[in-house]
This record gives structure tokens, sequence and C-alpha cells, in this order.
């Protein structure tokens, strides 16, 4: 049986905790900065928990965890 491919896309996306839960950063921090208020860029600084029916489907694009 061949080995189990992890997904690339999510392999630079997601982070894990040590429970298991995966982390994200927040969207709309890329670019068109200018426009936005500096407390709502701080608001989106950081990492945060995925919901948890993304949580499985991250769980199926990354087989073996943090790889």
């Amino acid at each position: 049986m061949p080995k189990m491919k992890s997904h690339s896309g999510a392999k630079k996306r997601f982070r894990f905790t040590a429970s298991g839960k995966a982390k994200r950063k927040h969207s709309h921090k890329n670019h068109i900065l200018t426009k936005k208020h500096s407390d709502r860029i701080r608001k989106l600084k950081g990492m945060t928990i995925v919901s948890e029916p993304d949580q499985r489907r991250i769980e199926i694009m990354l087989p073996n965890g943090r790889t």
C-alpha cells in the first residue's frame, strides 16, 4: 500500500496545539492594509483555533498531524 500524502497547501497554513487542535492565521491581513484601521489590523494579529467542522477536514488533509 502506498504512503499517505499530506496536503501541501494545508501543511503551509495550519499548525497544531499540544492537545491536537488546529491553529490558523486570521484572514484579511495580507494586502490593502492602508484603508484598514490600526485597531482592526491589531485584532487580526496572532493565531486562532479553527472551527469544529474545519478541524475534521484538516485532520483528513494532514493524516500524520504536524508534518
